[in-house]
């Protein structure tokens, strides 16, 4: 059983931002999410480097080599740009969140840095398939708030983790996936104002991909969108269907 994923995406700027600091892939076995850091331009200019870093990556032929794989692009992210930063002071503090799915066989491996997320919808139920790098999730972990809390906190979108020249790994999580099921990769543009429930039911009830990145990005625009919202869904598909 081969399997690809068939792709959508969409990033707009929001309603009151005047750049866009994302920056998406999404292709048929590689997908992401990079919210940029540091204002203009040196945001965009850290999520465009590992965007483009993941673009030009040799695709591992197991599921096995597949965390290596994503590290090790992750290594040359950093390294990159630190240089940038290295060339231009005025760069000093960028980086960039990134979550990334690579499919090899069966096997969806997720690397996450910062708090852009993935989700899985399977058979009409909703899963964060991936942890917030956020001071807010990190007192979420240690009971001190609620997730309703977390959501409304005023700093919840303070992270603690980022692509930003310093060689940390990326958290790494591997997952079975099957015809059928359908991914999502966001900036919290979206999940920072679109309650897991509006989320969920807009990955369900759009069948099409293009139509369900633009009803996510409505629903961000509906509350508001005070941020830069970027969306990729993905549907896993065997190769050779047609939908």
């Amino acid at each position: 059983m081969t399997l690809i994923l068939r792709t959508a995406i969409l990033s707009d700027a929001g309603l009151v931002r005047a750049n866009n600091e994302d920056t998406a892939l999404a292709g048929e076995r590689l997908v992401a999410v990079a919210d940029g850091m540091g204002g203009l331009p040196a945001g965009e200019v850290a999520s465009e480097i590992v965007i483009r870093i993941l673009h030009d990556l040799p695709l591992p032929g197991t599921p096995e080599d597949a965390p290596a794989v994503l590290r090790a692009a992750i290594s040359v992210a950093n390294q990159r740009i630190r240089a940038a930063i290295g060339s231009d002071p005025a760069r000093e503090g960028m980086g960039t969140t990134l979550t990334a799915g690579l499919l090899a066989a069966d096997r969806l491996t997720i690397a996450q840095v910062g708090d852009s997320r993935c989700y899985l919808l399977r058979q009409g139920v909703l899963r964060q398939l991936t942890r917030d790098d956020t001071f807010v999730q990190a007192l979420v972990d240690q009971g001190a708030l609620t997730l309703e809390e977390a959501r409304r906190h005023p700093q919840r979108s303070l992270i603690t983790q980022a692509v930003q020249g310093e060689d940390r790994p990326p958290a790494i999580g591997v997952l079975a996936v099957v015809p059928g099921d359908r991914l999502l990769l966001c900036s919290d543009g979206l999940s920072d104002y679109v309650e897991d429930l509006a989320i969920g039911t807009a990955l369900a009830s759009y069948p099409d991909r293009q139509q369900c990145v633009e009803q996510l990005v409505k629903l961000a625009h509906q509350a508001g969108a005070p941020d830069n919202v970027t969306v990729v869904v993905a549907d896993v598909d065997l190769v050779g269907a047609t939908r």
